[in-house]
């Protein structure tokens, strides 16, 4: 490993994790977490790796490294989750996995003896939470494009809303939509569990996912495999617990559905706690009071999980009740889990007056989120060995920084056009099937 001599390699891959679609600000804690991730070999290849899905020779060309040391590495960093391979168009495509969902996720999700659990929980808290940095440089600029949306009740909603609720909104069409099912253990669930802050009953074992990202899940020993019939069942129970699903904000190809408390989720900690109302993207729907069946129980509002439902004195001492209910719809987020407790069905999901569009596909959020975080031009420019790629994308990242840029880039009459020039610039390469994940 003379080559790594004279530098700090664990500072280049903190670099390189900033650098991808959640930005992970450099600090000591950062520095920890990664040392007792990654060996120096393991961080030196991902310090290599392009940004973007790579295949094995693609990446022997990338990194130089001898086929069978590449081999060795890619086996270890994928089985930690620090890298995950994903089997499209028969052939395995490897990509560098990011703080969140990735590093985060799939360290506290591994279980067995060489797994520092305890440690790493107090690690990645103190990072993630110990300090504004990392919550203000992924959601601080008011950012619209988070890696999670609310998934509906849709048992709750409103008469006309319930046969017009859209096939991606639904959990039967993700259910159906799919043949390959897993269930793993909940790693906000387990790190607060490990920091003494779990007060709920929650089952650890709850995260689901689905497709592609279920086979990589399972190959893994992320999660295990689970009939249909049993991941209903696991949605059935979260209902019944009033638990908040978030799901993965695209509309096509979901890989996978987060069953979240209040006490321990982090986007719900990062809107209630934090005060980050993007941290998760609502739902189409939002949550109203109906006047007349309203009792004042104020079940709604201790059941929401951001405190976006508040009891006040009555306004009308001719009404049956000593309180009532007001929904803050700047921070509703549409998950109908306060619906799920009324008792009398006063409250329900009604449709937002404006619709949300979340990104259609893994590759639509992809982009967005890197344009929002300032990092686009490693998605376009991912060859690290490339000098002049390096001159382009320092070029082409300062002019996406602007912040004017960014604004025209995301509103509603560019966001199309920037989609498509992307998506065209991609099947240039030869890789137009990318645009479908």
């Amino acid at each position: 490993m003379g080559h790594l001599v004279g530098k700090d390699i664990f500072r280049e891959l903190g670099r390189k994790i900033d650098g991808m679609e959640t930005r992970a600000p450099w600090n000591d804690t950062l520095h920890a977490i990664l040392k007792e991730l990654y060996s120096e070999q393991e961080a030196d290849l991902v310090v290599k790796m392009p940004y973007g899905l790579s295949t094995f020779a693609e990446l022997e060309q990338a990194t130089v490294i001898e086929r069978a040391v590449l081999r060795k590495l890619l086996d270890g960093l994928t089985a930690k989750g620090l890298v995950v391979d994903l089997q499209l168009h028969d052939e395995f495509h490897y990509a560098p996995s990011p703080l969140v969902v990735g590093i985060f996720e799939f360290t506290m999700m591994r279980l067995g003896p060489n797994v520092k659990t305890k440690e790493m929980a107090k690690l990645f808290h103190e990072y993630m939470e110990g300090n504004d940095s990392f919550l203000g440089a992924n959601f601080g600029q008011g950012e619209q494009i988070s890696i999670f949306r609310a998934l509906p009740h849709e048992e709750v909603l409103s008469g006309s809303d319930y046969f017009e609720v859209l096939d991606y909104e639904k959990v039967s069409t993700l259910l159906a939509d799919n043949d390959r099912f897993s269930i793993g253990l909940c790693s906000c669930r387990h790190e607060k569990l490990h920091l003494g802050e779990k007060t709920c009953d929650v089952p650890l074992e709850k995260c689901s996912q689905f497709g592609y990202a279920a086979d990589f899940m399972i190959r893994h020993n992320l999660s295990r495999e689970v009939s249909h019939s049993e991941m209903a069942d696991n949605f059935a129970r979260s209902r019944e617990m009033g638990l908040v699903l978030g799901a993965d904000n695209v509309r096509k190809n979901v890989k996978f559905v987060c069953h979240c408390c209040k006490c321990c989720c982090g986007p719900l900690l990062g809107i209630s706690k934090f005060g980050y109302p993007n941290a998760i993207v609502t739902s189409n729907y939002i949550s109203e009071i109906v006047d007349a069946p309203c009792i004042g129980c104020g079940k709604c509002a201790k059941a929401c999980p951001i405190n976006a439902i508040s009891m006040s004195a009555a306004a009308n001492p001719e009404k049956n009740r000593k309180q009532d209910a007001q929904v803050d719809t700047s921070i509703c987020i549409g998950c109908g889990v306060c619906a799920l407790k009324c008792p009398t069905k006063a409250c329900i999901l009604v449709k937002r007056e404006q619709r949300v569009i979340h990104p259609e596909t893994t590759f639509e959020r992809l982009m967005l989120q890197c344009l929002e975080k300032g990092t686009l031009q490693n998605q376009i420019f991912a060859n690290p060995k490339s000098i002049s790629e390096k001159f382009l994308s320092a070029f082409i990242g300062g002019f996406l920084r602007l912040t004017p840029v960014k604004k025209a880039l995301m509103s509603d009459t560019l966001r199309s056009r920037f989609l498509t020039a992307m998506k065209q610039g991609v099947a240039r390469q030869g890789k137009g099937w990318l645009t479908d994940v």
